[in-house]
């Protein structure tokens, strides 16, 4: 996997081969799981996943990556190494001394507690890059979005590696929930969000064993 260009488009063919490594199983009662550990198990895609992302932000000009609870901890800290840039942890609320919380927010699994930061980590002006593994009804990341305004912070992007378009814009007969309404009501819908890959690629069903059992628990 070459990692000569520094531009990418969602679902291209840097994408495209990275989809192999996102498989999904049935878990906490979701068809769909999208599993990170497959690309995380091999580090020749792992570390393509980090060039694209830091080939997509080293030239404008953010001053902090900001990783989001859990898993934007894994991938967070690789980016902010390649930037040589601070890495900077948005956690659950409760999980760490002298922070800061933003309001409490909606995901596919639920209402959640605000997410916290340190205080002094993001500072007024800083320009902020937002990285997860997945987007999908945006719910966490408008928690993350609105602690860094609530610090007079700039969200440069919020970044994933999987994007579920579905989320973005549908219908209002489908009765799913619409990310574009839920940030323009929160007005934080000037904040870009970019996924690597999409819904449309990943078609990459799980093999499981006979004896699996869905044992995910919410979170």
């Amino acid at each position: 996997m070459s990692s000569e260009k520094n531009t990418y488009e969602q679902d291209g063919p840097e994408a495209l081969e990275i989809s192999q490594y996102l498989p999904y199983f049935p878990f906490k009662g979701i068809p769909r799981f999208y599993d990170i550990g497959g690309f995380l198990a091999n580090p020749e895609v792992f570390q393509k996943i980090v060039d694209i992302f830091a080939a997509r932000y080293a030239d404008i000009g953010i001053d902090s990556v900001a990783g989001l609870d859990a898993r934007g901890f894994i991938l967070g800290p690789p980016i902010a190494l390649a930037l040589k840039k601070p890495f900077i942890m948005m956690r659950k609320e409760g999980k760490m001394p002298n922070t800061v919380k933003s309001p409490s927010y909606e995901t596919e699994y639920g209402k959640r507690s605000g997410l916290a930061v340190q205080k002094n980590r993001i500072k007024k002006g800083d320009r902020v890059l937002i990285i997860d593994d997945l987007v999908a009804t945006g719910g966490t990341l408008s928690s993350a979005i609105q602690l860094v305004k609530m610090l007079e912070g700039t969200v440069v992007e919020c970044a994933c590696v999987v994007e579920l378009k579905m989320f973005i814009d549908p219908p209002a007969e489908t009765g799913l929930p619409s990310r574009t309404n839920m940030f323009k009501d929160l007005d934080i819908n000037d904040v870009p969000v970019w996924g690597l890959v999409s819904e449309d690629l990943l078609n990459n069903e799980a093999v499981l064993a006979k004896d699996y059992v869905d044992d995910g628990e919410e979170h």
